[in-house]
């Protein structure tokens, strides 16, 4: 298997950047290893090793390298081989039954089977097969797999475990001296009956060299410096009161009281807290000076490897707010620094500084952004449970930071009013010569009428596998089409593709594999891929390699915002290659509750390092011209069921304060190409049809001047649910600039809305134009 040289660049670049991702929860110092040896390998995850969640978030790289594949390089002798085998036959049969039944489902609901596929989380089976002690140390892989439209579940094989996977990681842990359990997943495992095991590594899904990468980590080449970007515990201990999953509304009752914040505030002790990670090494830390400028304050940290062998270690800075009339968390993530790697006796000196103002919180009685008077405790530590008092910060009075209007109310009637800033002046001319249908056109992705893929996420026509484009009918007078492809843990593309006197097409990987045993014949007709329909192409063929990322949970992990920069770069210069323009990326909603399915593509429970992974990884694709980014889905998008139509409940100082401040973080430092709507709607109302969030959060109180666009197929499915659908003409009244993917369904509402004034979201040129405008900008941009 002959690599590109880019393949090589980018693979030498993730080998490294997986270790940093990765978490060492426990240790009891028998790794690193002096030398590959004979290894007894076991669990799910050895062979079917995960390098990233199902769904838009899939990559389809041209290989990826398995725990037991990476071992074998390494010069490990596995042992286990026939345990492998077997277990193998044992999935197999457990996933035939559990699409079988699926399907049978889907049946009596009258639905397609792969609505109910998607995402799907089959929970691991349980199953008999002897374990054998051969072999110098023993290794137990835990696998859990997660994705796009559907929520995990606390029962065993999911987010708890089984009683096979219990019973033989202890049998293991006891019968072994070397022993480590691996953590292959993509969020929170409850850990509690297996917690004592000598040994635990959150290996966490880190993309295409995982295997590779793991052997690197237990031979001590590289080491694992990542901390937690989530609160790690048993399921009894997070909040048992939080409304989730509700398929029509969910409740945000507990307020701020989210991740760390409620596990501090409640003094409930974590198996594994918020900021933790342990290493081959230690450090000592202290603080050398502090400087304060009213609200301002920078903290000089010196750190000293005081250990045996070489690390990184991350220092974070917490800050505790008074509770006057506003009710606040114990403490909140503020600021945060890694250091270079350190040799043993190596000392590093960081700078770690924020301003208060920054961090102010709503009042919602003034619709204002305020520092109450009193004390605010400014603690340093390596978690949010390891910290020292450090500083304070007094103010006397209260300081109104920032005066804001209200919004995420359960009616925008009131917002029709909110104005953008004025776009259209300088298209003027243009827009005089479009029809009504025209301008339409240009606020709705590019299709076609047949042989439209839209319905999974692959409606490219320029590059195959790509998951949409701008409208082409504008290529003649100087405005082509942008290339969108999904995200966020790389390009999610065609491995080859084909060309011929018709145009491109993909050679395999029209369907996202994930999806592939829940479509049958009729859908594959509707998206012209069946056997009847698709014709022979015989073109040339070309090959688009894309390169699998840390998902986004475990590049947070890495707490290197660094690090998320090169991962961004590495996707904009495959950008470049393959002819994408716009990606799908990066995801930065909040990891409300463990049991979301799409915490996987979600940096963390706390807005602040999520905005500034977001706005790292962003800068880093939109520093090759013509390559933008897409932060998502705004906003509240907390849970995948019923995501299309599930309305998210939230008061507005919930709303500003935690859901929005990491989308406020990315936009204001990187400034994105596109921002993306979510499916969900907020208090009553579809986010792409709320003006208070396109408008008069982004441009008007943000300044932001990009794209505002919208999910794939926000107009859902022909569905009875509380709630409608969103609309197109809806989403064209509210800002959102785009429609994605396109279609004629669109077109037509879009029209009806223009020409009827008595339609419940009956639009005017003007907005039309407004939308456009925006469209034409990003694309001039690119061009």
């Amino acid at each position: 298997m002959e690599l590109y040289d880019y393949e090589k660049k980018h693979i030498e670049l993730l080998r490294k950047a997986a270790c940093e991702c990765m978490v060492l929860l426990k240790s009891d110092g028998t790794f690193p290893l002096e030398k590959a040896c004979e290894v007894a390998l076991y669990g799910s995850g050895a062979r079917k090793t995960i390098k990233g969640g199902t769904g838009s978030g899939d990559v389809n790289v041209r290989h990826y390298v398995t725990i037991e594949e990476g071992l074998k390089n390494a010069g490990f002798q596995i042992t286990t081989s026939d345990w492998m085998d077997e277990y193998e036959v044992k999935y197999k049969d457990a996933r035939k039954l559990f699409v079988k039944e699926i399907k049978q489902d889907a049946d009596k609901k009258g639905m397609p089977a792969f609505l109910l596929g998607m995402g799907a989380v089959m929970p691991e089976p349980e199953y008999e097969l002897p374990i054998q002690k051969d072999g110098d140390l023993a290794i137990y892989v835990l696998s859990r797999i997660s994705g796009e439209g559907s929520d995990r579940k606390p029962i065993a094989g999911d987010l708890k475990l089984t009683r096979t996977e219990v019973r033989d990681i202890l049998y293991l842990n006891e019968h072994f001296q070397k022993f480590m359990l691996v953590l292959n997943v993509g969020g929170i495992v409850d850990l509690s009956p297996v917690n004592h095991v000598k040994n635990i590594l959150l290996l966490s899904q880190p993309g295409m060299t995982v295997g590779d990468s793991f052997a690197d980590m237990i031979l001590g080449k590289q080491y694992p410096s990542g901390k937690l970007s989530a609160t790690w515990s048993a399921w009894e201990d997070y909040d048992s009161e939080m409304d989730f999953g509700n398929p029509d509304d969910t409740v945000y009752s507990e307020g701020m009281m989210v991740g760390y914040r409620y596990f501090d505030t409640k003094k409930i002790v974590p198996m594994y807290s918020f900021g933790f990670g342990n290493g081959y090494t230690t450090f000592r830390w202290n603080v050398t000076n502090v400087k304060q400028q009213h609200t301002k304050m920078n903290l000089s940290v010196n750190v000293e490897n005081v250990g045996d062998f070489r690390g990184k270690e991350v220092v974070q800075v917490y800050v505790s707010m008074p509770s006057g009339k506003i009710i606040q968390p114990y403490q909140m993530l503020v600021a945060f620094q890694k250091t270079k790697e350190l040799m043993p006796g190596e000392q590093d000196e960081l700078n770690l500084c924020f301003d208060l103002q920054q961090f102010a919180s709503y009042e919602s009685g003034t619709s204002s952004r305020i520092l109450e008077k009193g004390d605010y405790v400014v603690w340093v530590g390596t978690s949010s449970r390891d910290t020292r008092d450090c500083a304070r910060i007094s103010l006397k009075e209260n300081i109104v930071v920032e005066q804001l209007q209200t919004i995420g109310q359960d009616s925008v009637d009131t917002y029709g009013t909110v104005k953008r800033s004025d776009q259209i002046k300088e298209y003027e001319d243009w827009f005089n010569r479009l029809s009504d249908e025209e301008l339409a056109y240009l606020c709705v992705g590019g299709f076609q009428e047949k042989g439209s893929q839209s319905i999974v996420g692959n409606a490219g026509m320029k590059v195959a596998g790509a998951a949409g484009e701008t409208t082409s009918i504008f290529t003649k007078e100087g405005l082509p089409s942008l290339v969108m492809a999904d995200g966020p843990a790389g390009l999610r593309l065609s491995r080859q593709y084909g060309v011929d006197e018709d145009g491109i097409y993909a050679v395999g990987d029209e369907i996202p594999a994930a999806l592939v045993e829940f479509v049958d014949e009729k859908i594959l007709a509707m998206l012209g891929n069946s056997k009847e329909v698709k014709k022979e192409r015989n073109g040339a063929t070309y090959n688009q390699y894309c390169s699998a990322i840390p998902i986004g949970t475990a590049l947070a992990q890495s707490w290197n915002v660094t690090l998320a920069n090169e991962c961004g770069n590495l996707v904009g210069e495959e950008m470049e290659r393959f002819g994408v323009n716009i990606w799908l990326a990066p995801a930065l909603n909040i990891q409300r509750s463990p049991l979301c399915g799409r915490n996987f593509e979600y940096y963390s429970e706390d807005p602040f390092i999520s905005g500034k992974m977001a706005a790292a990884i962003t800068k880093g694709v939109q520093s090759h011209p013509g390559c933008g980014v897409t932060v998502k889905h705004f906003c509240c998008n907390n849970q995948e069921t019923n995501r299309f139509h599930s309305n998210s409940v939230v008061d507005e100082r919930t709303l500003r304060d935690l859901y929005l401040r990491g989308f406020e973080i990315a936009i204001k430092e990187a400034n994105p190409a596109a921002v993306m709507t979510s499916y969900n709607l907020l208090n009553g109302e579809h986010t792409s049809r709320r003006r208070d969030l396109n408008v008069m959060v982004l441009r008007n109180e943000w300044g932001y001047r990009g794209l505002v666009m919208s999910d794939w197929l926000v107009s859902g499915f022909a569905m009875e649910h509380k709630y409608p659908s969103a609309c197109a003409a809806g989403c064209i009244k509210a800002g959102n600039d785009l429609i994605m993917p396109g279609g004629e369904a669109e077109i037509q509402n879009i029209m009806e809305a223009l020409h009827h004034p008595d339609s419940k979201y009956s639009i005017s040129r003007r907005d039309l134009e407004e939308c456009a405008a925006s469209v034409i900008r990003t694309v001039k941009a690119f061009v």
